[in-house]
C-alpha cells in the first residue's frame, strides 16, 4: 500500500503517480513544474501557501489507496 507521509518531495509524489496533478491543483499547489517542487516537501508547500497540510495528505492517500485498489 502506497503511503503519502507531509515529509516527501511534492516532485517524488508526481512521479509516483500522474493522477495526483490534479490533486495538488485542485488545492492551490500550481507550480507542480517549478524548482521547489523538486526540492520542496508537502508540509514547506502547505506552510508557505496556508494550506491544511493534513487535509492534503488525507486526499492524496484517498486517490493512492483508490489506485492501488484498482490496480490489484
Amino acid at each position: 500500500m502506497t503511503k503519502i507521509t507531509k515529509d516527501m518531495i511534492i516532485a517524488e509524489v508526481l512521479n509516483m503517480h500522474q493522477g495526483t496533478v490534479p490533486i495538488f491543483l485542485q488545492n492551490g499547489l500550481h507550480c507542480l513544474g517549478c524548482a521547489m517542487a523538486s526540492g520542496e516537501t508537502i508540509e514547506e508547500a502547505c506552510a508557505v501557501h496556508g494550506m491544511n497540510c493534513d487535509a492534503l495528505v488525507d486526499e492524496l492517500n484517498q486517490f493512492f489507496a483508490e489506485a492501488d485498489k484498482t490496480a490489484e
